[in-house]
Order: structure tokens, then C-alpha cells, then sequence
């Protein structure tokens, strides 16, 4: 079975724990979704779900192609309990890098800004994945490759730090003592998505918090948190979260003369780029029902493509990503608006 089948399989689980998380929101009379939100977070999952089996090489190829030729060490070494604990803590010392330099240069920023676009924190968020970050990252896990873990062990080791960060995403957790000094928690990684001042640019690890204590990341939740991006993109339309960073990005690239100060505004940090050009919002959506009904279908053809992605012509899912977003962005504009709609 393919990993992406086992992705398909954890939708259902993923659905009923935000259902139970909104019910106990609710139950409290602290709700933390929107409708409108909520529907932009998962579609931006959707998405993502589908660029990444039309980006292949990018996921799982380059990596396979560098271990046939340079490992340093076999398999049989990898294939025992402690080879599979090392793999997932190798994976996630990666991750860090990669997720550290997603926020300190505007160019990987560009792909992983989308994550941290809604202004609500809930289970939705963890899904909120991006499209581009696997394309420019992909080198960062080359080490893995170097050392010998297999390919199949290095997919399993990222679905391992990817699905740990999904409970994360949450404002009923509160402190967890001794945890949260050495794992990444709901409250470490709430400071991660805030846009506070003291919390801006900490807490990176994905499952374990230890490096951003070793490297001088790390950020304790001391204040209420705020979300969202300091420059928020001009809806939650699936495009406008894409790519309104990679359109600032290109107006800084034109704007600026020279090649050494161009790479400055590719590399540097984010802070460096213009602001994205003003435009008309959209007239709110009245049709929740419709919105709802279109996101159901759009989530039903995903769950398919996962679970038959070795099988499906490259051109099939290109078509089909194009026409995800195309859905999606009509059911983004079916959708009643609230205020904290990222």
C-alpha cells in the first residue's frame, strides 16, 4: 500500500477529532472555527495533498536517487527498533533546518507562509499544509540518504513527525510541565504560529523542542497568543495563500538592480520584501450549504487519488490539482464570511 493510501486513511481520523474538538469548543464557550476558515485550512491540505503526488521526484525520488548511489551504511543496520527511533530523530533534526530557514528566508518563506495564514489556531491548522516546501527542501534530508536509511523508512519517519504535529494545533491543551521542555507541545507550538513579538520566528521542532533549546529558538507561552502573518494575504481564496508571497517576491526580484542585492531578496529574511499590491475583496458568500457540499466532493475525488497515486498518469493528477483549486475557490466564495477568516 502507498504512503499517500495511508493519508487517506488518517482524513477520517483527522475529521472526527476536529468534529470532537468543535463540540468541545462549543461545550465551553470557546469555539475556535469558522466556517470560512476552517474550509480554507483544509482545502489548502486538499491541494497539497495533490501537488505532492504530482511532485514525486521532489518527495521521495531525488532522495532514492542519492541513496543507491553514496549510503554509507545498509539497510539490515536501519531495520531494527532502534534504527527506526534514529530515522525519526534524524528526520525531525531536518525538519528543523528546513522549518527554521522556511521562516528566515523570503524565498522558502514564499511556500511555507500559507501554514501560518489563518488568524485561528484549531486541529484545521495542522492541515493547512503547503504545496512548494518539499520542492526547494528536498536537500535538507539528503544527510538521511547519505547515512543509509532507506527510502521506505525515510517516508515512514516523515508521516511519523508530520502526523505527531497534527494534535499541536490546539487552544484546549494548556501546559504540560516537564513535556513541554522536551517535546514540541500545544503550547510550544503556539508560539510558533503567534505573531506576538517575542514569539516570532521559535519553536521549529516539529516533534522534539530539544533543538530549539540547543540552537536558541526556543520561546515559552508567557502572553495570549496572536495568529495569522504580519502581511495576510487579500482572501482565503486557494491562490491568494499560495502565492501572494511569491508575487512579493518577484516584486522585490524586478524592483531591485543587481544580482547580489537580488539574491539578498531571495535569501534574506522576509521582512526585506514589499508589501503585495491592494485589491477588491470578493462580496461575501450566502451559501454554506453549497460550500460545503462542493468541499465534500472535492475531499471524496482526494481520499480516490491517495489511495490509487501509484497507479494515476502524471497528467490525470496534474489536471486534477488545477481543478481542485479551481473547486475550492468556488466553494471559498460560496462560503459565508466571518472576520478571523484568514
Amino acid at each position: 500500500m502507498p504512503v499517500y493510501a495511508y493519508v487517506a486513511l488518517a482524513i477520517a481520523a483527522f475529521a472526527i477529532l476536529m468534529a470532537a474538538e468543535f463540540a468541545y469548543g462549543a461545550w465551553r464557550g470557546r469555539n475556535t472555527y469558522g466556517l470560512a476558515d476552517t474550509l480554507s485550512n483544509l482545502g489548502q491540505g486538499l491541494i497539497s495533498q495533490w501537488v505532492s503526488v504530482c511532485t514525486l521526484l521532489f518527495q521521495t525520488g531525488l532522495y532514492a536517487l542519492v541513496y543507491g548511489k553514496i549510503a554509507l551504511f545498509g539497510a539490515s543496520g536501519w531495520d531494527t527498533w532502534y534504527g527506526w527511533v534514529a530515522a525519526v530523530v534524524l528526520f525531525d533534526f531536518c525538519d528543523y533546518w528546513l522549518h527554521r530557514v522556511g521562516h528566515e528566508s523570503a524565498l522558502f518563506w514564499a511556500a511555507h507562509a500559507v501554514h501560518h495564514q489563518s488568524r485561528r489556531f484549531n486541529l484545521s491548522t495542522a492541515l493547512r499544509q503547503e504545496s512548494f516546501t518539499e520542492v526547494l527542501g528536498w536537500p535538507f534530508y539528503l544527510p538521511m540518504a547519505v547515512l543509509g536509511v532507506p527510502p521506505e523508512m525515510f517516508a515512514a519517519a516523515g508521516l511519523i513527525v508530520n502526523v505527531y504535529q497534527f494534535w499541536v494545533h490546539t487552544e484546549h491543551v494548556g501546559k504540560l510541565g516537564w513535556f513541554d521542555r522536551v517535546f514540541s507541545s500545544p503550547s510550544n507550538h503556539r508560539v510558533h504560529h503567534a505573531i506576538n513579538a517575542p514569539y516570532l520566528d521559535k519553536n521549529y521542532g516539529g516533534l522534539l523542542v530539544l533543538w530549539d533549546r540547543l540552537f536558541g529558538t526556543f520561546a515559552e507561552e508567557r502572553e495570549p497568543c496572536r495568529y495569522g502573518t504580519l502581511t495576510p494575504p487579500a482572501s482565503a481564496r486557494p491562490l491568494d495563500g499560495l502565492l501572494s508571497v511569491y508575487a512579493a517576491l518577484w516584486k522585490g526580484f524586478v524592483s531591485t538592480q543587481g544580482w547580489r542585492a537580488k539574491a539578498r531578496i531571495l535569501l534574506g529574511p522576509p521582512s526585506g520584501l514589499p508589501s503585495p499590491d491592494p485589491r477588491a475583496s470578493a462580496p461575501p458568500g450566502r451559501n454554506a450549504v453549497a460550500a460545503c457540499v462542493l468541499f465534500l466532493l472535492v475531499t471524496l475525488a482526494t481520499v480516490i487519488l491517495l489511495w490509487n497515486s501509484d497507479a494515476i498518469p502524471w497528467l490525470l493528477a496534474a489536471g486534477g490539482t488545477a481543478a481542485t483549486v479551481a473547486a475550492l475557490d468556488l466553494a471559498q466564495r460560496l462560503a459565508p464570511k466571518e472576520v478571523e477568516a484568514a
